[in-house]
């Protein structure tokens, strides 16, 4: 009985020392990775993820420490690891470290490093998105930006590259919903960008003889972003629907938005003409009356002589 107890006394000493021996090591393997966090993240990573290897497998309050500071370290280093990436422009490499950032510290209860997570992802895209873009890939400009579109609903930036990708890439009208959404979240470009968007679209329209939907292409880019260009389209077309009081209209905010044009002649003439054409005597006597010094001078005389 004596022996057995002996024997069981060092099978317990031999626990120990392996015990030991174990923390010992997953210790070593840690210090190994917070000393090699300055200079290689991706070591440091692999000795930590070693030290959690052996560590989670023993008990006790120490184990139990160690445990929790390797879960700690661990999903802090991948999220160093993605920042270098994107400072490096590896978007798809920060995009793949950033993914398992996010399976690890879900794993581990890491609050913290999830909601950096969260916030890091939607700037990797935004970044791979502006990058393609610039690079006129607008394809991949397109498929990034819309990602950020959805983690970020409320950025308006987002919107507005996203808008501008659209666009180039030929989707105009998810562009214009894009650009809509960037307007009202206070994007100025966005603005300009329909104006210009709507005017092309008024152009198209005309040449294809739809005067109508021309006519309300005009009248929002004109609500978006005034210009001349667009006063004057939209009043040929008037006039060419026979809305000749809303021409004139038109064709007088382009001369206020264009006061050095060089057909500025034409318009005053065009506007006399189309008032008198129409019954407006008014109009048409004081615009008659502004072609003197032009080479309408002598007619617009004449008229006014009519008048």
């Amino acid at each position: 009985m004596k022996r057995f107890f002996v024997a069981l006394a060092a099978f317990g000493l031999s626990v120990s020392v392996a015990l030991a021996q174990d923390i010992n090591a997953a210790v070593e393997s840690f210090n190994a990775g917070a000393q090699a966090l300055e200079t290689n993240k991706v070591e440091a990573l692999g000795h930590f993820r070693a030290a959690l290897e052996v560590v989670s497998a023993l008990e006790g309050d120490d184990a139990a420490d160690l445990t929790a500071k390797c879960k700690e370290a661990i999903p802090s280093t991948l999220l160093s690891i993605a920042k270098e990436q994107i400072n490096d422009a590896k978007y798809d490499e920060a995009l793949a470290t950033l993914e398992e950032a996010k399976g690890v510290a879900a794993a581990y209860e890491a609050a913290a490093a999830t909601e950096e997570v969260a916030t890091l992802v939607p700037n990797v895209y935004l970044r791979k998105g502006s990058t393609l873009l610039k690079e006129k890939d607008f394809a991949g400009a397109v498929a990034a930006l819309e990602q950020v579109t959805i983690l970020t609903p409320d950025n308006g930036q987002a919107f507005l590259l996203y808008g501008q990708a659209l666009l180039q890439s030929g989707a105009t009208d998810k562009a214009i919903a894009a650009l809509t959404k960037a307007n009202e979240m206070g994007q100025e470009n966005a603005a300009k960008l329909l104006g210009t968007t709507y005017l092309k679209q008024g152009q198209a329209l005309m040449k294809a003889g739809k005067n109508a939907e021309a006519i309300e292409a005009f009248e929002k880019s004109n609500s978006y972003a005034e210009s001349g260009n667009a006063y004057m389209l939209m009043a040929n077309a008037l006039t060419k629907a026979g809305k000749s009081a809303k021409a004139i209209d038109a064709y007088k905010k382009y001369l206020e938005l264009t006061p050095n044009a060089k057909n500025a002649a034409d318009i005053i003439f065009t506007i006399a003409a189309t008032a008198q054409k129409s019954g407006d005597k008014a109009t048409a006597k004081e615009y008659y009356g502004k072609l003197a010094g032009t080479k309408y001078a002598a007619q617009a005389e004449a008229q006014l002589k009519t008048l």
